[in-house]
């Protein structure tokens, strides 16, 4: 088993004062720095996602301060840094060509937004055969509008990790993930 970390889409945006701010962006953002930490210390590989939209789309506009990886993850130069523009990491990336080389077989994901960017890459992990473990408390999501009704972000964060669970992926709290 070769192990690495993928830390989706957390970027400047999601936070206090961005263009799209998350609900409990900070308290994921916690977590993600202390696996960060286990991954780098263990020298395990990290994967960094970011997302660029269109320069007509309202947040990670091109060359923005929102668009930019939050500063407490900076990736290192030995770390993959992943640019894509589509909801899934691996839609016209080269992650996955990228995993295969490097012979991973499992992955752990963290990030943002959970019923966006997570869940569609989580997903795709299942079409290049690897096993996933997802960090429930390091993913971070926002209310949703579905006709006149407002869904809570607690709901469609709960909502999205239980239909992951089982069937694409382990879901687990940070505390619990061993290496």
């Amino acid at each position: 088993m070769k192990r690495a970390l993928i830390i989706v889409d957390v970027q400047n945006d999601y936070f206090e004062g961005g263009a799209l701010p998350l609900h409990k962006a900070s308290e994921a953002l916690a977590n993600i720095e202390k696996v960060l930490t286990l991954f780098r210390e263990n020298n395990h590989p990290v994967i960094h996602i970011q997302h660029i939209n269109e320069p007509d789309d309202t947040f990670f506009l091109p060359g923005t301060h929102g668009a930019q990886i939050h500063p407490r993850l900076t990736p290192l130069p030995n770390e993959f840094h992943v640019v894509k523009h589509m909801p899934s990491s691996f839609l016209g990336t080269k992650l996955a060509e990228w995993i295969q080389e490097n012979k991973i077989t499992d992955v752990v994901v963290c990030g943002m937004m959970s019923h966006m960017c997570v869940d569609t890459t989580v997903r795709a992990c299942q079409d290049f055969g690897l096993s996933v473990v997802v960090l429930d408390d390091a993913c971070a999501t926002l209310d949703l509008r579905y006709g006149e009704e407002t869904i809570p972000a607690e709901t469609v964060h709960k909502t999205f990790m239980a239909s992951l669970q089982d069937v694409f992926a382990d879901v687990i709290q940070t505390s619990e993930l061993k290496l």
